[in-house]
């Protein structure tokens, strides 16, 4: 049965970091949450002039991950666990946060001094009370390993972050059974995409205009498609479009689990919260060391 589109949340702007605007579909007023999905930002696509690109300087995070999806522009990231590494167009950071760390994501030295175009999304993702307070860890998958696929009429493309789409399947291993793929679709394009029937899922569409289910509900830039009970979805590109369509489809195992948030971490209770602030506060997330 295919999935109808039973709400539609349109973005809303709002000040993140160190100061950058980002375009947030989730939470907003509406829907707090997709469990096990805590929140979607998408950042630009915001042109910087040189010297004038931001980040998000030193932040903890404690009991969910953290999904950095670059489509343009370069972001240095380092933590204190003393990990360190860059990301460019098309690759992938999944960041376990855990029991905790502190962490920074900053454009690089050679974005900062020359400028550009940023583009790209950071998606929180929640952990179940058993995993929150693991060990910290990093998958971290530059473009050129991230599986892709196309239609036999090569109108449809998708690239498979998590999950599996088009016969091709994700490299990055997930704590618990998750979807997420960028599909573009060309003017004319459909696709009927499998997820399984025990996940939640929702489409976000940054580009263009989607009609989205069976009924072709018209999905346009900047909304959130909740989908309703089925075990796939069709996604579509109208052949009178005057451009493609891109979006992000993710889907995922409810955790079904009370959820408690303050800031930068996700706990089940109120004393956990409490707790991680102390943490926190106290130093026992460490430091980034410079």
């Amino acid at each position: 049965m295919s999935r109808p589109v039973t709400q539609l949340i349109t973005a809303h702007r709002q000040r993140e970091g160190g100061g950058f605007i980002v375009r947030r579909p989730m939470p907003t007023h509406g829907l707090d949450m997709v469990d096990p999905f805590l929140l979607v930002d998408e950042l630009g696509p915001v042109e910087f002039p040189p010297g004038g690109a931001i980040g998000a300087p030193d932040h903890p995070h404690r009991g969910f991950e953290t999904v950095t999806y670059i489509l343009e522009g370069e972001s240095e990231h380092e933590d204190s666990a003393g990990h360190r590494g860059l990301l460019g167009p098309g690759d992938v950071q999944w960041m376990t946060a855990g029991a905790g760390v502190v962490h920074s994501e900053m454009p690089s030295r050679r974005f900062q001094q020359r400028g550009g175009r940023v583009h790209g999304f950071q998606i929180w993702v929640n952990l179940s009370a058993r995993d929150k307070m693991m060990q910290p860890r990093y998958q971290e998958l530059p473009s050129a390993r991230i599986p892709l696929a196309k239609t036999e009429d090569g109108k449809a493309q998708v690239r498979v972050i998590a999950g599996e789409a088009l016969g091709a399947k994700a490299v990055i291993d997930t704590l618990t059974p998750l979807l997420l793929q960028h599909w573009t679709l060309q003017p004319g394009a459909v696709v009927e995409q499998p997820i399984p029937s025990g996940y939640n899922a929702f489409a976000y569409v940054f580009l263009g205009h989607a009609l989205i289910s069976a009924e072709a509900r018209p999905v346009g830039e900047g909304q959130l498609a909740l989908l309703g009970e089925g075990d796939a979805v069709r996604l579509a590109c109208s052949p009178a479009a005057q451009e493609p369509v891109q979006l992000l489809l993710l889907g995922g195992v409810p955790l079904r689990e009370p959820v408690a948030r303050y800031g930068p971490f996700v706990m089940n209770t109120r004393e956990e919260i409490m707790q991680a602030v102390m943490d926190f506060q106290m130093g026992r997330m460490g430091q980034i060391s410079r």
